[in-house]
């Protein structure tokens, strides 16, 4: 009788199982009987990941028509040669008005995405805001810091805060003004110093702050679900900047960031991961290959998954200036180095078991 129960259950299980593999590999169609709110939401979250595209395709159709060309070509060679806003410093492109609209809400609800103070920043400081994991896209960081979606201003009043991205991307055409009107600024070291030493309420930065994905481009090729690995161990200019400026430290970490798009595991084939780091090194990007789900289907697509976004802001770590680069020691680097590491992995340990119940390992920083 045992053995007969057995056989039979053995037999329920392999049924079980072929099910299973079978339902994995069908596709999931959304529903047609979906609320508009949430057909709302895939459009606007559609709409940016495709924001660059967008921009290109406008940018094409207009040179097709010549009356036209004489206001393009002008504005090609500004842009390549002689343009200077993305590094100035200067704020004025910035629109208040662009980064609180009400699509920005809809946006962040999408995921849903949250945003968490842990300890409240004086605007009488400067900050450097390190934001951690890159994922993908870097949904969490644009929600948070790039709009108002998240109440940043409400948050932290007083501080006008930038999200940087690459450079290159403000030499695309249209892009570029959409970009400067959303307050991004490039990364590089000049827009950085200057967003810190220039404005504020005394003319020297005070009450700014920058929000720089620290990984970058290579941190977004280790970017699997429910797992945290950073590239930080070398990262060592944001630290230099911070000092040079005299601007506080504050970590970020975004559960919930890495989780939003399925990637091909990069150990498992070297050759694909030798092309992508040979394109990060001639380009400055790198193209990871990912999918999460389609605008109809749960399974096939380019569009992030509908996970939950939690952005945690830490304390702030006090630097002192030195404004002379040759008289910053490589000690107190490394100091500044292992309190900012230290304090990341606080952040993981107090809110883990709230945010990344579903976490397959523990904080790892690999490089």
């Amino acid at each position: 009788m045992n053995g007969d129960a057995s056989s039979g259950q053995g037999h329920k299980q392999s049924q079980s199982n072929r099910v299973t593999s079978k339902d994995r590999k069908r596709i999931h169609w959304a529903p047609l009987n979906i609320g508009l709110e949430r057909r709302l939401q895939t459009f606007i979250v559609l709409c940016h990941t495709l924001t660059i595209a967008l921009f290109l395709c406008s940018f094409f159709f207009t040179c097709a028509i010549p009356l036209f060309w004489p206001l393009l070509l002008p504005y090609l060679v500004y842009i390549s040669l002689f343009s200077t806003a993305p590094t100035s410093g200067d704020l004025k492109g910035r629109s208040s008005f662009l980064r609180s609209l009400p699509i920005w809400s809809i946006y962040a609800s999408y995921f849903p995405a949250s945003l968490h103070r842990e300890a409240e920043l004086p605007p009488t400081k400067k900050y450097i805001f390190g934001y951690h994991p890159h994922g993908i896209i870097s949904h969490g960081a644009f929600a948070a810091f790039g709009t108002e979606a998240l109440g940043f201003s409400k948050l932290f009043p007083g501080i006008t805060n930038t999200l940087l991205t690459l450079d290159s991307n403000f030499r695309i055409p249209f892009y570029r003004e959409y970009a400067l009107a959303m307050g991004l600024a490039s990364v590089s070291r000049e827009s950085c110093e200057n967003l810190l030493s220039k404005g504020g309420e005394n003319g020297e930065g005070m009450g700014r702050a920058i929000t720089i994905v620290i990984g970058g481009a290579r941190e977004s090729l280790n970017s699997q679900p429910h797992s945290l690995r950073l590239v930080l161990k070398r990262r060592k200019g944001f630290i230099k900047l911070a000092i040079r400026t005299g601007a506080d430290l504050v970590p970020v970490l975004a559960f919930g960031e890495n989780d939003l798009y399925e990637q091909v595991h990069s150990d498992e084939h070297p050759i694909i991961h030798k092309i992508q780091m040979l394109v990060k090194q001639t380009m400055g990007f790198t193209i990871p290959l990912f999918h999460a789900r389609g605008v109809f289907n749960y399974d096939v697509g380019l569009m992030p998954y509908r996970r939950p976004l939690n952005i945690v802001v830490g304390r702030p770590i006090p630097v002192m200036q030195q404004r002379n680069r040759d008289k910053i020691g490589d000690e107190y680097i490394d100091e500044l180095h292992s309190r900012y590491v230290e304090e990341l992995q606080r952040l993981w340990d107090q809110w883990k078991d709230v945010y990344a119940k579903d976490r397959k390992g523990e904080l790892e920083i690999i490089s």
